[in-house]
């Protein structure tokens, strides 16, 4: 089985990291296909949400260093196209996907994998998970966006706190502190990201993608640009087939069948 499989089944793309002797820690031809999951599912009309997930236990490990390594120590040049080049890319994928991303964090997510999991739109946990950012711990700095997301997420002294100490925290914690949007029993772990998947695939494309857009675009605008924006975005959207299948499905009672434009 390959190390990084993508399907897409009913609306739900679904990126598996599948190296869990390893705990799923990701090498760089897994950052490749990765890379261009995301980009196929950005043009792909069958997919409404992608959900990123880990196999067995945990849900990313970070880099795979014995990996990374195995070639030699890279020069300095090497280690910062290793990131830029590769690694970043997942990054940059994210920011250019307008459907949203959804973080199943099945188990432990450290360093980078903690990183890869911040950078989605939205997580579940399930209760036994735990996130470290962890880089402190092997005298590195966090090479994946960590500096950049953990803030936004949890304010800035706390963000400090957890990369410069690389404690772990808990699924709980995780909730208390609005990385997590949800924590769910492990049983219930799956149904729980099929039932958030499921619901936002189900919805109106258009109206989905141009919301997370919306989102985003607002956090670095003024209001009066966010809420011009908006107007141009109401004005699109209310011209499409799915606004009006979505507002007679409301006033029927029943599921809107939405076909994206």
């Amino acid at each position: 089985m390959a190390d990084l499989e993508y399907t897409v089944a009913d609306g739900i793309g679904t990126i598996l990291l599948n190296r869990p002797h390893r705990k799923n820690a990701f090498t760089l031809d897994m950052i490749d296909v990765w890379a261009q999951a995301l980009r196929d599912a950005r043009t792909d009309p069958d997919v409404r949400v992608v959900v990123l997930t880990g196999a067995g236990d945990a849900f990313c490990s970070g880099v795979d260093l014995d990996r990374r390594d195995a070639a030699g120590p890279p020069t300095p040049l090497q280690r910062k196209e290793h990131l830029t080049e590769r690694i970043h890319r997942i990054a940059y994928a994210m920011e250019d996907l307008d459907k949203p991303v959804i973080a199943g964090i099945n188990g432990v997510a450290v360093g980078a994998g903690m990183d890869m999991a911040l950078m989605c739109d939205m997580r579940i946990m399930a209760r036994s998970a735990r996130l470290s950012e962890g880089y402190v711990r092997v005298g590195l700095v966090p090479g994946d966006g960590g500096c950049y997301y953990l803030p936004r997420l949890v304010g800035t002294a706390k963000a400090l706190e957890l990369l410069l100490t690389g404690d772990f925290i808990d699924a709980e914690e995780a909730g208390r502190l609005g990385i997590a949007n949800h924590v769910v029993d492990d049983a219930d772990f799956v149904g729980a990201v099929t039932t958030l998947a499921r619901k936002i695939a189900d919805g109106p494309p258009v109206a989905i993608r141009t919301i997370k857009r919306a989102v985003y675009q607002s956090a670095r605008s003024d209001l009066r640009t966010a809420l011009d924006l908006i107007s141009s975005h109401m004005a699109v959207v209310t011209s499409t087939d799915d606004s009006a299948e979505a507002l007679a499905a409301f006033r029927e009672k029943r599921p809107g069948r939405f076909v994206g434009h």
